[in-house]
This record gives C-alpha cells, sequence and structure tokens, in this order.
C-alpha cells in the first residue's frame, strides 16, 4: 500500500503558477514539479472540496491550469468531525484564527488518516514550532495527524 499524501493548495499553485523571478519561489516551483515527474507515482494522492474551492478563486487562467491539475485526483469530504478539529487547534492555539482553512485542511487529512500533508505554507503549516503543536493537540484528542511536509521534504523518500 502506497503513503496517502492530502495535497493542500499552495503545492497546487506553484505547480502550475507561471515561473517566478523570486528566487526562493522560483526554488519551489521547480522543487514542486520534479516531485510532480518523478515521485508522485510512489504515493496515492488525495485533495478535499476545501482544496477544490481555494484552487477555483482568482486568475481564470490560473483557476484553469489548477484546476487541471486536480482532475482525477479523488476529492475528501468536509465533515463535522473535520471542522470540530479545526476549531479545536485554532481554540488551543495550535494556529491563529485567520488560518481557519489552513487548520480545516489539518483537519480533514487527519480525518481522513493521511499519511503526509504537503503544502508550502511555512507560516501555518510546514512550520516547525506549529507543527508540534497540531500534533500534541490533535493526540491530545485522540487523533493522529499526518506528517506536515513539504514537497521537498518527500523526494527522496
Amino acid at each position: 500500500m502506497k503513503p496517502k499524501v492530502y495535497l493542500e493548495t499552495t503545492v497546487v499553485s506553484y505547480f502550475t503558477a507561471k515561473p517566478s523571478r523570486d528566487i526562493i519561489t522560483a526554488a519551489h516551483q521547480q522543487i514542486t514539479q520534479e516531485w510532480w515527474e518523478n515521485r508522485r507515482a510512489a504515493f496515492d494522492l488525495f485533495i478535499s472540496e476545501l482544496v477544490e474551492q481555494e484552487a477555483s478563486a482568482g486568475d481564470e487562467d490560473a483557476v484553469q491550469r489548477r484546476l487541471k491539475m486536480l482532475e482525477g485526483l479523488p476529492a475528501l469530504q468536509v465533515n463535522q468531525a473535520a471542522v470540530d478539529l479545526a476549531r479545536i487547534l485554532v481554540n488551543e492555539n495550535a494556529l491563529p484564527e485567520k488560518a481557519t482553512g489552513d487548520s480545516l485542511h489539518v483537519a480533514i487529512a487527519t480525518m481522513n488518516a493521511m499519511d503526509y500533508l504537503m503544502t508550502w505554507n511555512m507560516r501555518h503549516l510546514a512550520n516547525a514550532t506549529i507543527r508540534n503543536a497540531i500534533t500534541v493537540i490533535c493526540r491530545a484528542h485522540g487523533y493522529e495527524p499526518p506528517v506536515i511536509c513539504t514537497p521537498e521534504e518527500l523526494l527522496e523518500v
């Protein structure tokens, strides 16, 4: 059985965006493309209704590129248990109130027993301090969260 990866919206955005002139963003885009081309087959990939919703916002050309990438990927449902866990993560200060969408990504991935949550969101997700807080809170409530990581971290699995 392949490890299960939940693709958070930033991964989709970096993959489909026009090449950036910012050196860090350009590197993230290149790493994402390398992972997609060379490593994705080693994993079962999932998205969610939330990823579809977020990918559908913004510039119409960019929206079309993002949605094309998502075609054929199973979309996990947002259920009440995920909404409740997302609220717990915010209420217990793992994530700030303004990051409720990010907390919902974590909760959806957790409730669906994903092995990994892949993201380029360093501020609210792929951040050592926040990752630890998410893990502690999820486990305190009886849940095992996914490993939150960037595409770079799964290049050599």
